[in-house]
């Protein structure tokens, strides 16, 4: 493929992350060998955490004596895009760690416990 003088190659997609200068960068460094590239950012804006609604327990009424009001913890995360969406009985996930960071059965525990409790986890590693 020729680059144009901007260096951006025809027929690559936009990307909603990185504007064509960055992905021309990127694509000089790999070029280069400075850095092995594997993606180009996210095809949809990325959300911010403007978009994120927290509704507190104290929008609620209070509980009375005898009364109960179910307290959801339940996540679907996905929903409008993703073929199958995640569902996590808690909204918390433990965050990647690579391989490195932690040893094989540290990665398997924090694996089986997040499923245990109904939640998720990363690898950190796209590899694994």
């Amino acid at each position: 493929m020729a680059a144009v003088s901007n260096g951006w190659h025809p027929g690559l997609r936009e990307s909603a992350t990185f504007d064509r200068g960055a992905i021309a960068e990127i694509q000089r460094a790999a070029r280069e060998g400075m850095y092995d590239i594997r993606g180009f950012g996210a095809k949809r804006p990325v959300p911010h955490f403007d978009d994120l609604l927290f509704l507190g327990a104290s929008v609620s009424r209070y509980p009375l004596e005898g009364y109960r009001e179910r307290c959801g913890t339940d996540v679907l995360i996905g929903a409008r895009h993703a073929r199958e969406p995640v569902k996590l009985d808690i909204p918390i996930t433990i965050a990647g760690m690579s391989f490195g960071a932690l040893s094989g059965p540290a990665k398997e525990a924090l694996g089986r416990g997040a499923t245990e409790v109904g939640t998720s986890t990363t690898t950190g590693d796209g590899g694994m």
